[in-house]
C-alpha cells in the first residue's frame, strides 16, 4: 500500500532501515515541482496507471490523503470531504501532467489508499498476534498526521462490535484464498506492462486469464496445479468464443458468484463500462437510422433478385446440347441414397431419398437449375419444410408433398450416406441476418415489446391447458416454433455496443435466489443462444427469471416451488468452499420451512448441467441427468446435500420426528436423454418449465406421462430459445 511504499532511491533499503525511516512525504516530487519539473503519467488502453511514474503518483496520492483526510472518516462519499478532495486534486495537477478526465480514477485510488492506511494502523498497533484488541498509544511516527483526539476516536470506532464482526468475517474470508495473489504491490496494470515489454509484443493488452495466471506465480517461478487447471480450462473456452468475449472466460472457468461492476483478472480501475467505452462509441440515432435504411435497401435488392431468379429457374430444354452434363464433385456418379438438408433459418436434415447424378438428366423436360441435382424424395423428416425449388408439374411445395416425385435440390445440401454437410460460406447459402422486412427500429421494437407479454401469457396458458385438461399423453401436434424473436433480438443487438464488449444488467429480485442482485449479460451469452452452443450460468439465471415472472408469480407457484442459485451451488464450490454452499442452502430451506416446497438446483459439474429437485420436508432428492448417470458419479455433491437435509431436519419444529440419515431418499428420474454434447442446459431448462406448467411437487420415476419422450426434439429446444429471446426483448436489454 502507498503508506509503506518507498520514495524512489538509487539503492534498496534493508528491512531494518525501512522500519526506522519516517513517513512518506514525497519530497523529491515537491522539490522537482519547485524547479519546474512536472512529471508525465502514462495509462494503458484500459485506463490503468502504469510506468513511468505510475508508482510515484500512487505514493504521492497516498501521502496527500494521509495529510488531508482524518483517519476517522468512514464514508469516502461524504460531501464534507469535497474541499479536501479538491485540494488533493489541485496538488496532483501541480506536480503531474495529468488530464482532467483522470480525476475520477485518482479519487477512487485515494479512497482505496485511505482504507488501506486505516487497516494498517489497526493491524500494526491495535491488535496482538492473536487478533485481540490492544489499547495502544498514538505512534510517535504519525504524531504529525494524527492528533491525540483523532487517535482516541479511531480506537473507539475500532472497538465497535459491528465493525469487529465485519472485520472477523473479512479476515476469515481472506485467510486462505484458493488462488492467492503473489505479486506483492505490483498491480495488474503494471504486471501486464512488464509482461508485454518482456515479450517485446506489439499487443496493447493481454487476456484476463493470462494475467490472472501470471499474478499467481511466486518466487518458485511455477504456478500451483490448481491455478494451471483453471488456466487450461480458460484456454479451452477461448477456442469456442470470439476474442471480444475473453473477459468472461475467467469467470466461467472459476465458476464462482460474481457481482456487478467486476472484471476478473484486470485489477483496479477496470470496469465493464470502461471496457465498453474503450472499445467503441455507441452509434447515434442518425447513424442507426442510416444503417436501418441501408439494411432495408439490401433486403429489397435480395427480394427482387430472388423473384427474378425464381421466374427463370426452369428453362425449356429442347436444345439438349445446353444441358450441363458435368458430374458434381463429392457425389458419386449414378443413383445413391442421400440425406436432404436446408440451410435456412438453420442447418438441419429435412428428408431422405436418392440423388440421380447422371449425365444429361432432365427434370420434367426442363434443365436443372445451376448447382442442383435431381433427387427423389422417399422420407420426410420435416414434413412442412419448404422445397428449395418448388415443382411446377406436381404442385409440390413441401417435403411431404414431394414424396414419390422428383425435385431439384442444391448440391451443397445433399449428403450421400450419413455425413453432415459442411455449412457453406458463400453468399448464396449464408444464413440471412434478417428474415423479416425492417421498416424502422423504433416501430419494430415497439411492436415486439407490445406483443411480448400477451404472446407469452397465451403460450403459457395453452401449455397449462393442454396438460391439465387430460391425464393422457398429448396427441395434438405442436406448432413448429419460429426464429422470429431470435432474428429480432439479433437485429436489435447489432445496433448496440454489446457485440463490441458492452454488457447489460438483468435485475434478479430476492424472491428468485434468496438475494437481490443484478445479473450481468454480454455478447457471449447471446451468441450461445443464437449459435446453439453450450449455455452458461448467465443464460440459465435469466431464463429462471423468465420462469419466475411468467409462470410462478402469476399462478402463485412461488409458494410451492423455488430455485437455488447455480453460481452458489455447483461442484466447483462444493469441492473448494463447502461451508459457503452449506450455509446458503440451509438458509434458503430454513426461510421456507413452514410449507412443503420443491426446490430446483441447476447444478453445473464443470462443463455439464444436470438438475436436482429437492423436497426438504419429505427429504426426497430427485436426480435428473440427461446423460443417464446417477448421483454416485458426484459423491461430494450427494454428501453435501445429505448433510444439509440432516441439519435442516435438526432445526425444524420439535414435533418433527428425528430419523436416521439413511432415510433421505434419492430418486433417479428417467427423463429425456440428450444426443449430443450441447443440449444439457436446454434439457434442464425445459424440464423446469414443464414441471411448473403441471404444478406438481411429486415427480414420477419414469417422468411425467404428459411429457414422456426419449429425447427433446430440436423444436422443443428452440421453444426455450425463443422464450428467452422474447423475454430479453420485453426487458429491453438492447437499450
Amino acid at each position: 500500500m502507498a503508506d509503506d511504499q518507498h520514495e524512489e532511491v538509487s539503492k534498496k533499503v534493508s528491512a531494518e532501515e525501512e522500519i526506522r525511516r519516517g513517513i512518506t512525504v514525497m519530497r523529491r516530487v515537491v522539490q522537482g515541482r519547485s524547479r519546474g519539473i512536472i512529471l508525465d503519467v502514462c495509462w494503458n488502453n484500459q485506463g490503468q496507471l502504469i510506468e513511468p511514474n505510475g508508482h510515484t503518483l500512487t505514493s504521492f496520492i497516498g501521502a496527500l490523503v494521509r495529510n488531508e483526510i482524518p483517519i476517522t472518516c468512514d464514508d469516502w462519499r461524504n460531501k464534507e470531504l469535497n474541499e479536501s478532495k479538491e485540494k488533493i486534486w489541485s496538488e496532483i495537477k501541480r506536480c503531474f501532467n495529468i488530464e482532467e478526465e483522470r480525476r475520477g480514477f485518482c479519487m477512487k485510488l485515494a479512497g482505496k489508499l485511505l482504507r488501506g492506511f486505516r487497516t494498517f494502523l489497526s493491524s500494526k498497533f491495535l491488535k496482538d498476534a492473536d487478533g485481540n484488541f490492544v489499547d495502544a498509544e498514538l505512534p510517535k511516527k504519525y504524531e504529525s498526521l494524527i492528533s491525540a483526539e483523532e487517535w482516541e476516536a479511531f480506537k473507539s470506532k475500532r472497538q465497535d462490535p459491528v465493525l469487529q464482526r465485519i472485520s472477523a468475517t473479512n479476515r476469515e474470508r481472506a485467510s486462505s484464498p484458493a488462488y492467492p495473489y503473489r505479486k506483492g504491490r505490483v498491480g495488474y496494470g503494471r504486471l501486464e506492462q512488464s509482461m508485454l515489454q518482456k515479450e517485446e509484443s506489439s499487443e496493447t493488452s493481454l487476456p484476463a486469464h493470462v494475467l490472472w495466471k501470471e499474478a499467481r506465480v511466486g518466487k518458485s517461478g511455477a504456478p500451483q496445479e490448481e491455478v494451471l487447471h483453471v488456466y487450461q480450462k480458460c484456454e479451452e473456452l477461448s477456442q469456442s468464443l470470439s476474442p471480444d468475449d475473453t473477459k468472461g472466460i475467467l469467470s466461467r472457468a472459476l465458476d464462482v458468484p460474481e457481482y456487478s461492476g467486476r472484471v476478473r483478472g484486470k485489477g483496479f480501475g477496470v470496469t465493464p463500462t470502461s471496457l465498453s467505452i474503450k472499445k467503441g462509441k455507441a452509434p447515434s440515432n442518425r447513424e442507426l437510422h442510416a444503417r436501418l435504411e441501408a439494411m432495408q435497401a439490401e433486403l429489397d435488392a435480395l427480394r427482387r433478385e430472388r423473384e427474378a431468379s425464381a421466374s427463370t429457374v426452369y428453362r425449356d430444354a429442347s436444345d439438349k446440347n445446353s444441358i450441363n452434363c458435368t458430374f458434381q464433385p463429392n457425389i458419386p456418379e449414378g443413383i445413391s441414397h442421400c440425406q436432404l438438408y436446408l440451410s435456412s433459418p438453420y442447418y438441419r436434415m429435412v428428408g431422405k431419398g436418392k440423388v440421380h447424378n447422371v449425365s444429361g438428366v432432365l427434370l420434367h423436360t426442363r434443365e436443372l437449375p445451376a448447382g442442383c441435382l435431381k433427387v427423389s424424395v422417399d422420407i420426410a423428416v420435416e414434413p412442412n419444410a419448404a422445397l428449395p425449388y418448388p415443382s411446377d408439374d406436381s404442385d409440390a411445395t413441401t417435403v411431404h408433398e414431394a414424396i414419390g416425385s422428383f425435385v431439384a435440390w442444391p448440391t451443397n445440401l445433399i449428403c450421400v450416406g450419413y455425413e453432415t454437410p459442411t455449412k457453406s460460406k458463400s453468399k448464396d447459402n449464408a444464413i440471412p441476418r434478417h428474415t423479416e422486412s425492417t421498416v424502422s427500429r423504433k416501430e419494430l421494437q415497439e411492436n415486439e415489446v407490445r406483443n411480448a407479454s400477451a404472446q407469452q401469457k397465451k403460450e403459457v396458458s395453452n401449455a397449462s391447458a393442454r396438460v391439465k385438461s387430460s391425464g393422457a399423453k398429448k396427441t395434438v401436434a405442436r406448432k413448429k416454433p419460429t426464429t422470429k424473436y431470435r432474428s429480432c433480438l439479433r437485429t436489435f443487438l447489432e445496433m448496440t455496443d454489446i457485440p463490441t464488449g458492452g454488457v447489460r444488467n438483468v435485475h434478479m429480485e430476492v424472491g428468485i435466489f434468496g438475494f437481490d442482485y443484478d445479473q450481468m449479460i454480454g455478447n457471449e451469452d447471446f451468441m450461445q443462444v443464437f449459435g446453439h452452443e453450450e449455455i452458461g450460468v448467465n443464460v440459465v439465471n435469466t431464463y429462471i427469471r423468465f420462469l419466475y415472472d411468467k409462470l410462478m408469480r402469476p399462478n402463485d407457484l412461488d409458494e410451492s416451488f423455488g430455485f437455488l442459485a447455480p453460481a452458489t451451488v455447483n461442484l466447483g464450490l462444493i469441492l473448494n468452499r463447502p461451508d459457503t454452499v452449506t450455509e446458503y442452502v440451509l438458509r434458503i430451506l430454513n426461510d421456507n420451512k413452514d410449507a412443503e416446497k420443491l426446490f430446483f438446483i441447476p447444478f453445473n459439474t464443470g462443463g455439464y448441467w444436470l438438475l436436482l429437485a429437492i423436497n426438504p420436508i419429505r427429504e426426497i432428492v430427485y436426480y435428473l441427468d440427461s446423460l443417464g448417470n446417477d448421483w454416485t458419479t458426484y459423491p461430494d455433491m450427494k454428501v453435501l446435500i445429505d448433510t444439509v437435509l440432516q441439519a435442516f431436519r435438526a432445526q425444524r419444529d420439535i414435533q418433527t420426528s428425528r430419523r436416521g440419515a439413511n432415510s433421505i431418499t434419492w430418486i433417479k428420474v428417467a427423463w429425456p436423454q440428450q444426443r449430443n454434447q450441447i443440449d444439457c442446459g436446454y434439457f434442464m431448462l425445459r424440464f423446469m418449465r414443464d414441471t411448473l406448467a403441471l404444478g406438481r411437487l411429486m415427480i414420477p420415476t419414469d417422468y411425467f406421462e404428459e411429457f414422456k419422450c426419449a429425447f427433446y426434439t430440436k423444436d422443443q429446444v428452440d421453444e426455450i430459445k425463443e422464450e428467452w429471446c422474447q423475454f430479453m426483448i420485453e426487458l429491453n436489454v438492447f437499450s
